[in-house]
């Protein structure tokens, strides 16, 4: 995979928004199902890409 703009972005900041992901998806988890079932999954590739980023700039 290789994202250039992705490279670019600091981990921290992947996860700082797959963590505000989560939360905003467990919020609104009884109200929009759908919305949970999209937010979630992005969150955790934010995740994911925050820790490949992690690892591959060592």
């Amino acid at each position: 995979m290789n994202f250039p703009s992705i490279k670019k972005i600091p981990p921290i900041y992947l996860y700082l928004i797959s963590f505000l992901l989560f939360v905003i998806s467990n919020l609104i988890k009884e109200k929009s199902p759908l919305l949970y079932g999209i937010l979630f999954p992005v969150g955790t590739i934010f995740f994911l890409l925050g820790l490949y980023n992690r690892i591959t700039n060592k």
